[in-house]
């Protein structure tokens, strides 16, 4: 067994993982603990990591044997790019896999948002709670219609969704998708923004973190958006202006937002956002179930192995 200790190549372990998936690294990697790092430097192949912390230039210059980045994740905003190209460092990732665990949970916070299931929670526990006001009505999600930003991978998981709720489905997307892919999850391509949010009564948003998504909802998007409808997003803190998101809840401009990701994260516990009753926000955990993260594991294992090997990655981020 020492021999195979020594023959397992070293890899850092910048992000910390569930119990159940550390074995799955364990089995595979000698796992450099953040305290262990000075010590094994020299011998560090790889780093493993999630969306925090970020994997900056020094880190990446720190480690003279470093060969690839297998980060545990679809998104990859939080890894400097430059820096890795320039020093030949490779860059997995783990798209597809976590495709339903995402469009699920961007669900949950739909309907949770609609249907004020976080308030209704509080409430209905409360010990000064003697009676249901009849007065407590949350909105219709059934029959309306569902604007969604971004109609990648998890987007079409989003759109598929809907059809059990007899939605209709529009999308703004860079590029509009093949006719086929449209009739499959029978959504309408909508070329403006504006366009989409005046129409919709529920706008998710789920596109890529990049400099042209950067804040692209700020205060003239909510404003676009119906007073009754409710902002989902799923896909990055950084696409949206928070002091507009803040502002169009306070005003009434909107009238809900479900988040499962902020800027920062989390968010400081003095946040605006974090004392408005319709905010219902979740820890990041679009694709945490065991299933899903398992999942996303092996892939990132498989990213590993491959660029120590020299060999073709599976799921590979072209820089």
């Amino acid at each position: 067994s020492n021999m195979a200790a020594a023959e397992k190549p070293y890899v850092y372990q910048h992000s910390q993982m569930h119990r159940d998936l550390q074995g799955m690294l364990d089995r595979e990697f000698h796992m450099v603990q953040p305290a262990d790092l000075e010590k094994h430097r020299e011998k560090i192949r790889a780093i493993f990591c999630f969306v925090s912390p970020p994997v900056n230039a020094d880190l990446i210059a720190s480690l003279p044997n470093l060969r690839v980045i297998g980060n545990s994740a679809v998104g990859y905003n939080h890894i400097d790019l430059k820096a890795c190209a320039a020093r030949g460092v490779r860059v997995g990732y783990t798209p597809d896999v976590l495709n339903a665990a995402t469009a699920d949970m961007a669900w949950a916070l739909l309907l949770a948002a609609a249907r004020r299931v976080a308030e209704g929670d509080c409430a209905s526990k409360s010990p000064k709670t003697a009676g249901f006001d009849m007065n407590w009505f949350g909105f219709q999600v059934s029959g309306t219609t569902l604007g969604i930003i971004g109609m990648g991978r998890i987007g079409l998981e989003v759109a598929k969704r809907a059809q059990g709720f007899d939605m209709r489905v529009l999308y703004h997307n860079r590029s509009q998708r093949p006719k086929e892919v449209e009739e499959a999850v029978k959504a309408t391509y909508v070329p403006s923004l504006g366009d989409l949010l005046s129409q919709s009564d529920y706008v998710v948003l789920v596109a890529p973190a990049s400099a042209e998504t950067r804040r692209m909802m700020s205060r003239e998007q909510f404003r676009a958006m119906k007073r009754t409808a409710i902002f989902v997003n799923v896909s990055r803190g950084s696409l949206v202006d928070q002091d507009a998101l803040v502002e169009a809840l306070r005003e009434g401009s909107i009238a809900a937002a479900g988040l499962d990701v902020t800027e920062p994260e989390p968010l400081p516990r003095d946040h605006a956002l974090l004392t408005l009753p319709n905010v219902t926000i979740t820890p990041h955990t679009g694709s945490a179930t065991l299933h899903t993260r398992s999942k996303m594991v092996q892939v990132t294992i498989d990213n590993i192995w491959a660029a120590i090997e020299g060999k073709p990655m599976p799921n590979e981020v072209i820089l």
